[in-house]
């Protein structure tokens, strides 16, 4: 695409010019008129040829009006269908915004280049615009709706790139009697139906991404004889039927994207015939049977994702030795059975696997230490055994950053210092999950050396004792879930010690950077979002469901950087600290199921942002604070709380004095852990499992915007995958 625009412009330098068009001039000052907040400062006068973007051809007519990244606020003057030589308009990047002149375009049939890219540009496609000349056009990332007709491509000859993506085109796809374009981009919009045929009359087609609409139907036939194809994306639509062993005949194909679809039947048996294909992303269908063993030959793989389909076979009977450059492997969600793959350790460039949710079983070998770059181990959710073996051989992984064991080493012992020597291993861990293992222990204490850890889920295990001190010593830690075990005593003062929690300077210096491959958040309703950076995760404290005893620490007031924080179903008791209203940036504050006594600080109104809040089943008495958040909350957040007073739960205050005692039966442990476990039988919260529905289970209730696999909501100029 760089080298058509390089062509394309390459008459720039050879223009020359007698003096400005008079009429020219004067269209130009009317367009002038339309953006009177831009920064062009044209003169009233003067030969037009030398103003700013202009360039003029021998006769002295505007031949360019080439004005991309100007700051350009307004609309698009009538006026511009009076310079009928005009072969380039480039007015990309802008702020223009309003309906096109379209009876204006009709006039500019000299015109070879037209770029209205990244504007707010309104109403239907320019389809007057039937230059024999045009070679390029680009609209993407605006605003137009309506259809496309047919009939511009049959009469656009010379057509060698059209960009409409990001917009809201509807109606059916275009079809192609014939075409000699290179690049059509439909993505990220609303055309509906089945792909017409005719694609493979485009026989230079390239570059064909169509991703993001509602498109529907199976691939037609003729789409595998557009030879030159390159790239192929037609991801998140609803597409069926299966992939025909045809599409191996697009020898040039370097890019293949049809996730997020409805495709059936076997990954073509010859892919391997695709020598050139580097990214392959095939998931989040319905695809069935086993690798193909021909994908071997695919030696130029850098990307192969198949999570979420319904693959199996026997993974370690697949030659992974051949596939030299693959850097991120995704085969999570799927039913691969036997050992973790031996051959996959000579794929040295690897930077991210995720083989999560299958029914992989035996031990991580120490000869992973071969993935030198590997950053990214989601392993979660299998039947994987000897977790102190598997810390030791992952230690030596130096680059690691995102460590996802969870649901694994069923009713094993923590790994502890009595096992595990930690020297630098470690160093570079960003995430470590251990969540639903039903481990026993203690919190290892080699984890106090893992200075650069943001995230850290201990969930859904069998850990006893208390609360380590060293913990509230990791300066990075701003995500930290204990939910759902044994632990015991005190919640301790020394937690304002979490730096990334109380300093914005620390905060500051987290790193920032992308994650290799996006995990989820699982919320109460079952739906998830996916996150590309662990700064995106709401800073966390979750210890709930334990049997902690004690008050609330005033110094938790401190960590004001809190989002969310879970104190739910323990033995605290006393009243609830006033300074927990400084934590003005939390969104869930859950204190149900405890022993409380007291008011509810009418500081609270103060919690702006609260968008969950419970305290049920204490024993709270006085009215319940009116206004802001709390005009939100159901009365189910105060149950069984009968000293609680007002409109909410439908008892006077006048009628309601305070009680004399601030003290409760207690809850017996076992009912508490019935009670926990209970939900998370049904619901699985808590629990980073690296999932690819739901990588991350933790925020049980926070209430988050809903983003299912399928959710076609997206970030105007950003492509998920």
């Amino acid at each position: 695409m760089h080298h058509l625009i390089l062509l394309l412009l390459s008459c720039f330098a050879s223009l020359t010019h007698q003096a400005c068009n008079p009429f020219d001039q004067e269209s130009l000052l009317s367009f002038q008129l339309y953006i009177p907040s831009s920064s062009l400062n044209w003169p009233s006068s003067g030969d037009c040829c030398l103003w700013e973007g202009i360039t003029c051809d021998a006769s002295g007519n505007v031949a360019h009006l080439w004005l991309p990244s100007k700051g350009l606020t307004g609309t698009i003057s009538p006026s511009i269908g009076n310079l009928t030589h005009l072969s380039h308009l480039n007015l990309s990047h802008n702020h223009l915004f309003g309906p096109l002149p379209i009876t204006s375009f009709s006039s500019l049939i000299q015109l070879q280049i037209l770029d209205l890219s990244y504007n707010s540009l309104t109403g239907e496609f320019p389809s007057t615009l039937l230059s024999n000349h045009i070679k390029l056009v680009n609209l993407s990332s605006n605003l137009f709706n309506g259809l496309i007709p047919s009939s511009y491509f049959q009469q656009a000859g010379n057509l060698m790139s059209f960009d409409v993506s990001n917009n809201s085109f509807t109606g059916p796809f275009p079809s192609y009697s014939f075409c000699s374009v290179r690049l059509l981009d439909f993505s990220y919009n609303d055309f509906s139906g089945q792909i017409p045929p005719g694609l493979g009359n485009c026989s230079k087609l390239q570059t064909f991404p169509a991703g993001f609409n509602n498109l529907s139907g199976p691939l037609p036939d003729d789409l595998y004889t557009a030879t030159s194809l390159e790239e192929l994306s037609l991801a998140v639509n609803y597409l069926s039927g299966s992939i025909s062993n045809g599409i191996v005949q697009l020898k040039s194909l370097a890019t293949l994207e049809l996730y997020s679809n409805q495709l059936t039947g076997l990954i073509p048996k010859d892919i391997g015939k695709l020598t050139k294909l580097r990214h392959l992303l095939l998931h989040i269908n319905n695809l069935s049977g086993s690798l193909p063993p021909s994908m071997q030959n695919c030696t130029n793989l850098t990307t192969l994702n198949l999570r979420v389909n319904f693959l199996q076979g026997d993974i370690s009977t697949f030659n992974f030795s051949m596939l030299l450059q693959l850097r991120t492997l995704d085969l999570g969600n799927n039913n691969f059975t036997g050992n973790l793959p031996s051959t996959l350790y000579s794929c040295k460039f690897l930077t991210a696997v995720r083989l999560t949710s299958n029914q992989l079983e035996g031990q991580v070998s120490p000869e992973i230490v071969a993935l030198e770059s590997l950053s990214f181990l989601s392993l979660s959710n299998n039947r994987l055994t000897n977790i102190s073996s598997a810390i030791r051989s992952l230690m030596g992984l130096k680059n690691l950053s995102t460590l996802i064991l969870s649901k694994n080493f069923m009713d094993e012992a923590m790994p502890d210092d009595d096992h595990i020597t930690i020297s630098d291993g470690f160093q570079n861990l960003r995430l470590l999950g251990f969540g639903g293992c039903q481990l026993n222990g203690k919190v290892p204490a080699w984890i106090a050396k893992l200075r650069k850890l943001q995230v850290l889920d201990l969930s859904l295990n069998k850990i006893s004792g208390s609360i380590p001190g060293w913990l509230w010593t990791l300066p990075r830690l701003s995500y930290m879930d204990l939910s759902y075990n044994f632990i015991s005593g005190g919640l301790p003062k020394e937690l304002s010690g979490l730096q990334a929690l109380v300093s914005e300077e620390v905060r500051n210096e987290v790193e920032r950077s992308y994650l290799e491959l996006p995990i989820s958040v699982m919320s109460v309703n079952a739906s998830d979002r996916q996150y590309n950076r662990l700064l995106n995760l709401a800073p966390t404290l979750n210890v709930s469901n334990n049997r902690l005893s004690g008050g609330i620490p005033v110094e938790i007031g401190q960590l004001k950087f809190l989002h969310v924080l879970d104190l739910s179903h323990n033995n605290l008791s006393g009243n609830i600290p006033d300074e927990m209203s400084l934590l003005t940036n939390l969104e869930r504050l859950d204190l149900s199921g405890n022993h409380l006594f007291g008011k509810i600080p009418s500081s609270f109104k103060g919690l702006h942002f609260l968008s969950w809040f419970t305290i049920a089943h204490n024993n709270l008495q006085g009215p319940i604070p009116s206004g802001g958040q709390f005009d939100t909350f159901p009365s189910s957040s105060f149950e069984g709380n009968p000293g609680l007073c007002g409109a909410i739960v439908q008892r006077s205050c006048l009628d309601h004095p305070p009680t004399t005692t601030g003290l409760s039966m207690p809850i017996s442990e076992s009912s508490n852990k019935e009670l926990g476990y209970g939900v998370i039988a049904g619901a699985v919260f808590g629990l980073i499992t690296g999932i690819t529905s739901g990588a991350l289970y933790p925020l049980s209730k926070l209430k988050f915007l809903q983003h299912s696999r399928f959710n076609r909501r997206r970030s105007r100029y950003n492509r998920h995958r």
